[in-house]
């Protein structure tokens, strides 16, 4: 719900704002007082597009700020609401409000944000969209077209919504078969000869059998076979060193220079640890442990080294052996990927490919059979839902009839028109809205039979209809009431006051009838100066409403005849106002008057 609206510098209002409760809330005012400029900045917040030209004169930008609360909306609207502020980084803030705000410069740049972060404007529409609906002219001329016709019907009833979904599922799965099979029957040709690329890729592949990280443990043993003479001296020497010249002797076919003379580390510690290990002195039993330990550590050195010494190749072939297979890798590597892993990974893809396209014979008649039984599926999808939408369209005819008799059209006939269509995304149905003058006229579709008053009236009826049993919504219209007066008009108020019995629902009108049905009258009034027109936005007590109701029934706002017409016509709708809430809690609401 929508819980207040602040705007600057738009159009003809420098700053103002407006508090909305739940109920019905009415704006009014002489025309070019900026009634509609409230409308355009919740427009703005909705994510609509931003025109520079609405930009108040001399202003660098005009700035709309809304803040939504969730308090009676309900949970599963909250949820989607929550999650889309959620996933643009955004938070309610502490009281679990929304702020959503909208700027347009001058030059036409225009900015958003939500929950407090900046946002692309697309986000502000998704998340208004769940909160709220706005009617105005150009949404009634959106009605005119089939695909909305055919929504609203959907809407009517909440198990076609249902069917609707299951279909579509089903003529995605259909539509996606028959795009496969018929890529694969027109594309027969250029898949062969992918499949020849993939197999010839993979089996040269397979023919080297390369292993995950071969590259690179070959690349060292290459370096470790080109200095292979070197490592074998200096691992020699080291373990010569550490054991004797017996050791040095085993590695390297001789002493290699080595002093014959000279011992071994391992002799001259054991010569210390023994030296050390029968005194009595503290002191000198915590080296001989220490010495001992040291021997150990170089007991294992000496093994590592035996170890490396004996591993080092010994067979002169080995290198080039290595080297020619070094080649067979790079071979891959520049063909395929830049190491061997990124190969493996290569050929693991192409491999899952090379399966998923089969373009024999067999393959062809498997996947038609997939087809045929996919769009039996579907059919049967589509032929059930197009038999609800018949019922419902049946009963949607009847009740908009009935509420367009109460909307002072009591001769009129609505009618939901069925057609069947070819196999789409909504189903098999095409749905069209009609109109008779009468029970003898021809219906006729609305966009060539229906005034801008009959047409403010079907969308304010279907409205009405499709509105019932929801809660927490918010829903704006923007002078549908144009084109009605008289008997129409106060039923229009009744209507609208019905609808926000469980819904916050803001209206711009110029009726009197309507505006007297309202919780909360805002007055929008402009102010015109030397060299500018300004406007502000003021909350009506009792009185200034029937000052202002009188202004609306004939500018009488001053005259005794006036007040009292405006006094009234304010006293029977607030009561019956009472009436509509004492049958709404008794469960007694009826759509029709």
């Amino acid at each position: 719900m929508l819980a207040d609206i602040a705007i600057e510098n738009l159009g003809v209002i420098p700053a103002a704002s407006a508090e909305f409760s739940s109920g019905l809330t009415v704006l009014t005012g002489e025309t070019g007082a900026g009634k509609t400029m409230v409308v355009t900045g919740l427009r703005l917040l909705s994510g609509g597009r931003a025109d520079a030209s609405r930009v108040r004169t001399g202003a660098p930008q005009a700035v709309v700020e809304g803040r939504f609360i969730t308090e009676n909306v309900p949970t599963d609207i909250v949820e989607r609401a929550t999650g889309i502020v959620s996933n643009a980084g955004g938070a309610a803030d502490e009281n679990g409000e929304f702020l959503a705000v909208r700027s347009v410069n001058a030059n036409g740049r225009s900015k958003a944000h939500l929950g407090g972060r900046a946002v692309p404007a697309a986000i502000l529409s998704d998340f208004s969209g769940e909160l709220l609906t706005i009617h105005g002219q150009n949404d009634q001329l959106r009605l005119l077209s089939p695909e909305r016709q055919l929504d609203a019907l959907d809407r009517f009833l909440p198990t076609l919504t249902n069917l609707r979904i299951g279909y579509s599922e089903k003529y995605s799965t259909w539509k996606e078969l028959s795009r496969d099979l018929k890529q694969r029957i027109s594309s027969r040709r250029e898949l062969a000869q992918e499949v020849d690329r993939l197999q010839f890729a993979i089996n040269e592949i397979d023919a080297v059998s390369p292993e995950p990280g071969e590259d690179a443990e070959l690349l060292s043993q290459i370096r470790r076979l080109q200095d292979v003479d070197t490592l074998r001296e200096q691992a020699a020497t080291a373990l010569g060193a550490i054991d004797g010249v017996g050791a040095l002797s085993d590695a390297m076919g001789g002493s290699a220079g080595f002093d014959e003379g000279q011992e071994s580390a391992s002799d001259q510690l054991g010569q210390a640890e023994s030296a050390l290990g029968g005194s009595e002195d503290p002191k000198l039993k915590e080296i001989s442990g220490l010495l001992s330990e040291i021997t150990s550590l170089l007991g294992e050195v000496s093994v590592e080294l035996g170890s490396f010494l004996a591993d080092l190749p010994a067979d002169p072939q080995a290198l080039d052996e290595m080297l020619t297979r070094q080649q067979q890798l790079k071979l891959l590597t520049r063909k395929y990927a830049g190491d061997i892993d990124g190969v493996l990974e290569w050929r693991r893809k192409a491999q899952l490919r090379l399966e998923s396209i089969d373009i024999s014979s067999e393959a062809i008649d498997k996947l038609k059979e997939k087809v045929k039984k996919s769009e039996s599926t579907m059919m049967r999808a589509a032929k059930k839902l197009s038999t609800e939408r018949c019922k419902a369209a049946k009963r949607l005819s009847a009740t908009v009839t009935e509420e367009l008799q109460g909307l002072a059209m009591q001769k009129a006939r609505f009618i939901a028109a069925m057609t069947a269509a070819e196999p789409g995304p909504t189903g098999i149905d095409a749905v069209e809205f009609q109109l008779a003058a009468n029970a003898l006229a021809q219906p006729r579709p609305l966009a060539s039979s229906a005034s801008g008053g009959e047409l403010s009236r079907v969308m304010l009826a279907l409205e009405v209809i499709l509105a019932a049993g929801t809660t927490g919504t918010t829903l704006v219209f923007d002078e549908v009431d144009a084109g009605v007066g008289g008997r129409a008009a106060v039923e229009i108020g009744r209507r609208l006051a019905r609808l926000a019995n469980d819904n916050q629902v803001i209206v711009v009108t110029h009726l009197p009838q309507v505006a007297a049905y309202a919780d909360t009258h805002l007055h929008v009034a402009k102010d015109v100066g030397e060299g500018s027109v300004s406007s502000g936005v003021e909350s009506l007590s009792y009185e200034r409403r029937i000052e202002e109701l009188s202004r609306m029934l004939a500018g009488l706002d001053d005259t005794e005849t006036g007040r009292a017409h405006a006094t009234e016509l304010l006293e029977r709708a607030q009561r019956e106002c009472e009436d509509i809430r004492e049958e709404a809690s008794a469960g007694e609401f009826a759509v029709s008057a």
